[in-house]
């Protein structure tokens, strides 16, 4: 019955990837079924973890966050645990191979937003690192597999994916993470009277650049999974040129939002851009 058991326990991370991300979900449901689990284990923990220090403001984050942490390396460790989450994940880094160093990092950065409201330029790139860039080569080690050469060659290209993404989130989040977490996330700025088109466009021009590289390295992933990355992508690139035409008065005052319908319309784009990419190079 422990079968029963795993199984069940990527059942509840793929459910918490629907209610919590519709364009995640739509991009996953694309992938060949061999790779499904281990993404949704994936984005399972880190929102997991995200919610621990984004909305539990009643309880003790900071213990939270550290018990998290302890219980996901025992679970990988013991290869078990009775937290289904951490249990699907701990298989996806077992099976995987997964740098416990990625882990470290990603954990340290979620333990950094429970006390820093902004973060100084020095220290922004090493949030980014940990928050996202990790991420993003966790689920490069599940699209690769054994081929290290690969995973090798395109880890910039990984990291970029998951910092342009993770810097969308902070422009069109603006709003929120002022208002109800209190938190900044344009580098070197400290207060809201600072937030001015100028250091919107400066970030804006890092996510512009990442986007290229992130580009090139879908093109070259596994036939498995990159529509289901690409028309990620295409909706993150959406995304951030709606947000690139606002001033940052109006991302101060709403949330810029893409519609599920729109959503679709892209994950078809996205198909028939894979598929002409695919005949192209044959």
């Amino acid at each position: 019955m422990e079968a029963l058991f795993h199984k069940t326990s990527f059942k509840v991370s793929k459910e918490i990837t629907k209610n919590y991300s519709t364009s995640f979900s739509l991009g996953i449901s694309v992938f060949s079924p061999a790779y499904k689990n281990a993404i949704y284990s994936i984005y399972g923990f880190v929102r997991l973890a995200d919610e621990i220090v984004d909305s539990f403001h009643a309880h003790d984050k900071a213990q939270l966050i550290s018990e998290f942490s302890e219980e996901t390396f025992k679970a990988i460790e013991r290869g078990i645990s009775l937290n289904p989450v951490l249990n699907a994940y701990q298989n996806t880094v077992n099976e995987y191979k997964i740098d416990k160093k990625y882990i470290e990092d990603f954990l340290s950065s979620m333990g950094k937003d429970i006390s820093n409201n902004y973060y100084e330029t020095d220290k922004y790139d090493e949030y980014i690192y940990g928050s996202a860039e990790v991420v993003g080569l966790m689920c490069l080690k599940v699209f690769c597999g054994k081929n290290e050469n690969l995973f090798g060659e395109l880890i910039e290209s990984a990291k970029a994916l998951g910092s342009s993404f993770q810097k969308v989130n902070f422009l069109r989040d603006i709003k929120s993470d002022i208002e109800e977490r209190g938190r900044i996330y344009l580098p070197g700025v400290s207060e809201k009277v600072l937030i001015n088109n100028e250091n919107k466009k400066v970030l804006e021009h890092t996510i512009e650049e990442e986007f290229k590289t992130a580009l090139k390295g879908i093109q070259r992933l596994p036939g498995g999974v990159k529509l289901g990355v690409y028309s990620a992508y295409l909706y993150y690139w959406m995304l951030f040129k709606k947000i690139q035409k606002l001033d940052v008065e109006i991302l101060l005052s709403k949330r810029v939002r893409i519609s599920n319908f729109t959503k679709l319309m892209l994950l078809l784009k996205s198909l028939i851009e894979v598929k002409i990419l695919r005949t192209v190079n044959e």
